[in-house]
């Protein structure tokens, strides 16, 4: 018998997606690496691999550490896999002030500043 745990349902065990089915469409679409090489969703995963998901907005990086194949606890999720993720930069203004922070005190957005930030957005 093979051992190892389907990387799809590893991914959807420890909560890095939140379906099995998106899970098995990353590994399609190549999102989904185990070491330096493509994974389909049928490619099995063993302690002391490293996955790879590619996604949008950021690369998630981490080392399989315990086989999962049902979804558990997110603490239990958490404790079956090493991050080794990047850290995520937050999106900046052209002030160099991180998108979304205000000073502390300054309160609520008025009507000025909310058009401001719909305009910085691309809403307005």
């Amino acid at each position: 018998m093979t051992t190892g745990v389907r990387v799809d349902k590893w991914l959807w065990a420890v909560r890095l997606f939140k379906t099995r089915t998106s899970a098995a469409k990353a590994c399609d679409a190549g999102a989904v690496r185990i070491g330096t090489d493509p994974a389909k969703a049928a490619r099995r995963v063993r302690p002391g691999d490293t996955v790879t998901v590619s996604r949008r907005d950021r690369t998630v990086v981490v080392e399989v550490v315990t086989l999962l194949e049902k979804r558990v606890g997110a603490p239990i999720a958490q404790a079956a896999y090493i991050d080794h993720s990047p850290p995520v930069e937050p999106p900046t203004s052209a002030r160099g002030i991180a998108f979304g922070e205000r000073s502390r005190g300054e309160g609520r957005p008025t009507k000025r500043d909310r058009r401001r930030i719909d305009r910085f957005r691309g809403r307005g």
